[in-house]
């Protein structure tokens, strides 16, 4: 077990002189046989990428000295969410990744082995646990809204538009390429409206299907102006993008992972509670506080593969110091797994948040990290704990 009064070893998985990272919270850069790691490899850490930056797609050999293979490139990523690399679900050798081709944001599926290469007609946000659909977003418009999760080179089309009734949330089937628009920004901005929407602009954000592939989360965010308060709403819908749900609706709700296919955790605010990670019941008006007075800051939080633990970190403290945490809710046992120094240059849309990410058998926990004076990627053996 833990020592509760000292952290675990922390193991880096890429080294410089190139800088390493994985984005996002919500996908594992594991496979499924754990020896192998996706992550992205780029030659600077402390600006926003161009149009004409290029990240290198590769894989991390857990098995011969964290070998790192390039097998792709990008010019789609931030350093939020990266490029949304991930392992195409049921597969042992297909990864898909957003890219920038022929002046068009799309989807690349590649066989790693094979090297073969096939291009979807839209980027991808968040795909079904089956491997079959993906939803997804307009990235320019994210660009533009929420620096820092879009991708740069391509004007929004819709700019002048504050809630557009053809631009939103898209399902694309990743068999045919085929997409349809369902749930629009017009739609949403007249969903039980509020009186602060009706001059702001409208943008959606953080797609996350839920484990059985029936429904899916996301936010409903706009602002009277850009760059200042941003407002937001969470929601849950079906693939088909019925039976809309309103989850929250007092002003903000961050990041989120389903428990299971009723239940969704998320740091968010209820008015005269105040601010939580709240255990919602989808549907309903149900709800529970998770972690009173143990978790106390927003963080990047999921559930480990047994729905047990919760994985989540903090913003920096006073000392630049990140925490990475893990937390039983049933035992309400907190664990510190670490504190890792935040450069002060890296904040805003090129800070390193820690990110961190569950291996799939539970055994391990990933982490994007700069507290060596480089963007590298480290790993944590929670298997004792």
């Amino acid at each position: 077990m833990f020592d509760e009064n000292c952290y675990p070893s922390v193991r880096a998985v890429t080294k410089g002189p190139k800088h390493h990272f994985f984005g996002y919270y919500d996908k594992s850069p594991w496979d499924s046989t754990g020896r192998y790691m996706l992550a992205l490899e780029v030659e600077f850490m402390d600006r926003q990428p161009t149009p004409n930056d290029a990240a290198t797609i590769g894989l991390i050999d857990l098995k011969e000295n964290c070998l790192f293979r390039p097998v792709a490139k990008t010019y789609a990523w931030n350093w939020q969410q990266g490029c949304m690399l991930q392992w195409m679900p049921g597969t042992r050798r297909k990864i898909i990744y957003n890219d920038h081709r022929d002046g068009k944001f799309v989807s690349v599926i590649l066989d790693i082995e094979r090297g073969e290469v096939r291009r979807l007609p839209l980027p991808i946000y968040a795909l079904t646990h089956d491997g079959r659909y993906a939803l997804t977003l307009n990235f320019s418009r994210l660009a533009r809204t929420r620096p820092g999760y879009g991708y740069a080179g391509i004007p929004d089309p819709k700019v002048k538009e504050k809630a557009p009734e053809d631009d939103g949330i898209y399902r694309m089937d990743l068999r045919t390429g085929e997409y349809v628009l369902v749930i629009s920004l017009a739609q949403m901005a007249t969903f039980r409206p509020r009186s602060d929407m009706k001059d702001a602009v409208h943008w959606f954000n953080h797609l996350l299907v839920s484990p059985d592939d029936q429904r899916f989360i996301f936010l409903h965010r706009w602002s009277p102006v850009i760059g200042k308060r941003r407002l937001t709403r969470l929601f849950t819908a079906n693939l088909e993008g019925g039976d809309i749900y309103l989850i929250a609706d007092d002003d903000m709700t961050s990041h989120f992972d389903w428990r299971d296919t009723n239940h969704i955790l998320a740091w968010a605010r209820k008015k005269g509670v105040g601010d939580y990670y709240f255990l919602f019941t989808d549907r309903s008006e149900e709800f529970q506080i998770i972690g009173k007075g143990i978790l106390n800051r927003d963080g990047h939080c999921s559930y480990s593969p047994d729905r047990q633990w919760i994985l989540t970190d903090t913003y920096p403290d006073q000392e630049n110091k990140r925490t990475l945490l893990l937390y039983h809710p049933e035992a309400k046992r907190l664990i510190k797994l670490g504190r890792f120094y935040s450069p002060p240059k890296l904040r805003g849309a090129i800070r390193c948040d820690l990110h961190p990410r569950w291996s799939r058998d539970g055994h391990y926990v990933c982490f994007d990290s700069a507290h060596e004076g480089q963007r590298q990627m480290y790993i944590i053996d929670v298997s004792s704990g």
